[in-house]
């Protein structure tokens, strides 16, 4: 069984998993919009980290899970100040290898600045950076974005999911722009994404790839792959390719 631990980061109690090490690298996984730690990704990932001697951290953020407030009041700069404190709180000092899926990706990139002198390296699941102005705004009708300005929130329906969108989150999100820097760091990165993703496409990864100048890029396209890429056969792959950012 999964043992969870709480803590109050940013008056918020915050759900979050860990495998502690004292002298390891520590496996980082920030899951995406909507998200939470019952998924097969943030087990699939702690288990990796037992067996190949790394510590392990991911957490809920705020609205999302069983982490507490609202998940029309979050947004990615408190998201990724949560991340932040806890990342400061239990990993302290030691290396990471951030791993982020869709939004996850993009609170990662955020936090490279952060953290950039312990990065060793980063992969990217179905990334998704500044997602909430090119995939959802920009599509978004007249009368959309009138009901938004208006009301301050839109039920915004993809596939079997209704999300609360709320007009602050979209206006948080050109705050955190990350397509317009460059990161300098000397790591590994590999970008994975299904060829099938319907929410998220493929550019988006590549896009990632050309911010890091002096890395060791990798990039991945998963065949039939869709964007959660969390089947038993999906995870193999990826789990082949973090062994790899591990060494």
């Amino acid at each position: 069984m999964t043992k969870f631990s709480y803590i109050k980061i940013a008056r918020k109690r915050i759900r979050y998993l860990k495998n502690n090490k004292n002298n390891s690298t520590y496996l980082v996984f920030l899951h995406g919009f909507m998200s939470n730690l019952d998924g097969k990704k943030p087990k699939a990932f702690l288990n990796f980290a037992k067996n190949n001697n790394l510590g392990f951290l991911s957490l809920e953020y705020s609205g999302h899970g069983k982490s507490s407030g609202k998940f029309i009041d979050g947004n990615i700069s408190k998201w990724t100040k949560e991340s932040r404190l806890l990342i400061e709180k239990i990993v302290k000092k030691k290396k990471i290898i951030f791993i982020g899926s869709s939004m996850g990706a993009w609170i990662c990139l955020n936090l490279f600045k952060s953290f950039k002198k312990q990065i060793k390296s980063f992969m990217g699941i179905g990334s998704a950076p500044e997602f909430l102005e090119n995939l959802m705004w920009n599509k978004f009708s007249l009368k959309m974005k009138r009901e938004i300005k208006k009301t301050g929130i839109i039920n915004l329906k993809h596939g079997d999911y209704e999300y609360p969108i709320t007009y602050q989150l979209i206006k948080d999100g050109r705050k955190n722009r990350i397509f317009n820097k460059i990161i300098k760091q000397n790591i590994k990165v590999t970008m994975i994404h299904g060829e099938k993703d319907k929410s998220v496409p493929v550019i988006y990864s590549r896009k990632i790839l050309r911010l890091f100048k002096n890395a060791k890029k990798k990039f991945v396209i998963i065949k039939n792959g869709d964007h959660s890429l969390s089947t038993p056969k999906f995870l193999n792959v990826i789990k082949k390719e973090l062994k790899l950012l591990t060494n």
